[in-house]
This record gives C-alpha cells, sequence and structure tokens, in this order.
C-alpha cells in the first residue's frame, strides 16, 4: 500500500469507496440517535410537568376529602343560624314549638307484633296514642297496594315454604296469592322469645297482608277525630312506583277518607321523587327529601350555605341520627338550621330511650320507633 496526501486508499478503489461512504453512515446514526435522545428528553419534561401539575391536584383533592368528610363533620355541633325558637310558617310537620316531639309507630311498631300487619296496627291505637303511623307500599302483580317493607317476602312470612322457593318478590304475585302467606311466622314474642304464629290453632286473621284501602279504613275509623297523621312511603321504582304512586294518590283523596293533607309521602328511589314534584306536587302532595337531597342539606349546613326555601322541593327530612356519633344529624345546630328554612326534622329508626330523650330535648319533630310503647313512657312521661 503507497500513502498519498490526496488519499491514503489511492491503490485501493474499494477501500476508497468504503472511506467515503463511513460519514454518510455516521450521519445516518447520529441524526437517528440524536432523535431519539430528544423523543426522550420530551417524555422526561412531560413527565415532569404532569407531575408538578398532578401534585398540587391530588393535595387539594385530598384536603377538601379530609375537610368535608372529617374535619366539618366534627363540628357538627356548632350553630351556623342563630336559635330557632318559634315559627309561624305554614309547615304542619314542623312541631317542635307546639304539638312537641310526635311519636310515630315505625312499621306500625315492629318491635311488639308482626310488622305492618294488623295486629301491630291494633295495638298502636289500644295501648299508645301515636301521632303518626308509618308503613311502606308494595305494587302487586294485579295491580294492589300491599302493606311490606321488603321486595321479597321471606323475611317475615313463610313464603319460602308456601311457594317453594326463596327470593318470591311482591310485584310477581297476585293479592290471592299473597294471601296464603303468614307474615307473623318469623315474629318472636318480645317477652318470651316464642313464634307464636307458629303454634297450632294460632289465629293468622290478623297476620295476613293488608291492602292499603282496608288499613285506611281500619285507622280513619279508629281515629275518626282526623287526629291521626300518616308517613306512607313507595318501595318500588321505575314504572311500578310510578303507577304505585298514581294509585296512593287516588287513596289519599278518597272522600271516604281524604288524608292528603295529613300524609308525607317518602322514597328512596330519586325518579319517584321526580315524578311526585312534576306530577303531584300542585296538587298538594308533600314528600320527604331523597337521599340525595339529605346530603346536599347535610352538606350544605356543614358549610352554613344560606339556602332558599322555596327551591326546596320537600318539606320534612326523614333521617337517622348518624354514624356511631360521627356524622352527626341529631345536634340541635343541625335541627335549628333546618328549622330555619321550613323543614321538619324526623328520625328513624329511634329505639334506645336515651336517643329518643335527646331528640325530642334538641327539638326534633317526630321520632320513629320500633317500640311505641317506650317511646310514648320518654315523650310523654
Amino acid at each position: 500500500m503507497v500513502l498519498d496526501n490526496e488519499n491514503v486508499y489511492t491503490e485501493n478503489p474499494e477501500g476508497q469507496q468504503n472511506a467515503s461512504e463511513a460519514p454518510k453512515k455516521r450521519g445516518v446514526l447520529y441524526d437517528m440517535t440524536r432523535k431519539r435522545d430528544e423523543r426522550s428528553e420530551v417524555k422526561k419534561r412531560r413527565r415532569k410537568l404532569a407531575k408538578r401539575i398532578a401534585l398540587p391536584i391530588v393535595c387539594a383533592l385530598l384536603f377538601v376529602f379530609v375537610l368535608n368528610m372529617l374535619i366539618l363533620p366534627s363540628t357538627g355541633s356548632c350553630r351556623r343560624v342563630e336559635p330557632v325558637t318559634e315559627y309561624s310558617g305554614d309547615n304542619q310537620y314542623l312541631t317542635a314549638f307546639g304539638r312537641g316531639t310526635m311519636l310515630s309507630a315505625h312499621r306500625a311498631g315492629g318491635d311488639l307484633a308482626p310488622e305492618e300487619t294488623k295486629a301491630a296496627f291494633e295495638l298502636c291505637m289500644a295501648t299508645t296514642n301515636v301521632d303518626i303511623v308509618e308503613f311502606d307500599l308494595h305494587l302487586t302483580k294485579d295491580g294492589e297496594l300491599v302493606l311490606m317493607h321488603d321486595h321479597e317476602v321471606d323475611r317475615t312470612s313463610d313464603g319460602p315454604i308456601v311457594f317453594g322457593k326463596k327470593g318470591v318478590k311482591i310485584q310477581d304475585k297476585t293479592l290471592d296469592e299473597l294471601r296464603r302467606l303468614n307474615f307473623g311466622y318469623n315474629f318472636q314474642d318480645p317477652n318470651t322469645g316464642e313464634y307464636v304464629y307458629r303454634k297450632e290453632g294460632a289465629n293468622l286473621d290478623k297476620v295476613r297482608i293488608l291492602t292499603l284501602e282496608e288499613i285506611l279504613n281500619y285507622l280513619e275509623a279508629e281515629r275518626s277525630d282526623g287526629s291521626l297523621n300518616y308517613i306512607i312511603e313507595i318501595k318500588d321504582k321505575g314504572s311500578v312506583g310510578k303507577r304505585a304512586m298514581d294509585k296512593l294518590y287516588a287513596a289519599l283523596t278518597d272522600e271516604r277518607h281524604y288524608i292528603l293533607d295529613r300524609t308525607i309521602v317518602g322514597t328512596f328511589n330519586g325518579d319517584i321523587s321526580k315524578y311526585i314534584d312534576k306530577t303531584y306536587k300542585q296538587k298538594g302532595v308533600k314528600r320527604s327529601a331523597g337521599i340525595l337531597e339529605v346530603l346536599d342539606f347535610y352538606f350544605a349546613f356543614l358549610w352554613g350555605v344560606k339556602q332558599n326555601p322555596d327551591k326546596l322541593n320537600y318539606d320534612v327530612l326523614q333521617i337517622p341520627m348518624g354514624l356511631d356519633g360521627f356524622y352527626d344529624l341529631s345536634t340541635k345546630a343541625f335541627i335549628d338550621y333546618a328549622h330555619s328554612l321550613g323543614i321538619a326534622v324526623q328520625y328513624w329508626t329511634i329505639n334506645d330511650p336515651n336517643d329518643m330523650a335527646k331528640l325530642q330535648q334538641n327539638g326534633a319533630d317526630a321520632i320513629m320507633t320500633d317500640n311505641p310503647e317506650l317511646a310514648y313512657s320518654v315523650l310523654r312521661g
């Protein structure tokens, strides 16, 4: 090989060709590497930017969560409004300043007799001067409104034995089929613990399923002075629930026992609440707040929001006391806030005498209890 100042490969044409191509190959590889590095750098910058943005957002959301779910609920006894000592509005269910805390028999007093049966209602009428009876309605397969809390018949009746299977729903059976059931089958006597309606020869006439018409005829005859109030809950949803509401309205306005002005309609189904507002609010139906409405109201209280009463579509809050002393809905501060907006506050299901006394002292408008005899001794004693 001969060295040359022009080209070290002058005697090697093939080598000269390879050398001339080498910079080109190195240039392509360099460009590819550079672009790859640039893309990697862009991704790194994007990740850093995302972290910078995400961290404050996560912290803010965490702060809002802690504030709403832990900090503010712990201030539930701190008043947001001035104490309410009188009421001159038109909500007849806001009774704390006149009639006092009303006594409502929850499911007609299910601790003392089989719930929502004639036996329970008769005990209410005979032993305690209850102000309100509370019960639930379902629509049967053949379009009858019947008293029943659960969607299925298993818990309170001998349905699995009679029908030969579990999980039978009210809406899937006719009234005649449901009349075959013993709705005292699983009831235990509170004193002896015995299943009194399983005994041979037990009178089952008063533990058969009731229609709305049957119970209204009975109750209105017992309290012919019109002093009895009602809390009636629609359990069905969708089209079935709407048909149930139509039938309930017809019963409430029946001239034989007109009780529209003494009844609060309740439901846990938002679609039925909207249906009531759209179809029956202007006709005089009054309802209780639904689940989401209660939550909205509670957090409005915690934040001290000055709400417009005219925009609240309900007249009554029907609520529990709270969750193990937290998220306390039973404080005087909360009750005063509701009363300042013309909203009555009724509590379920209150079976402890200390809770009854506390609610009465704080200004609750009503308590719903499974044991009206005990409640009567506390509230009226």
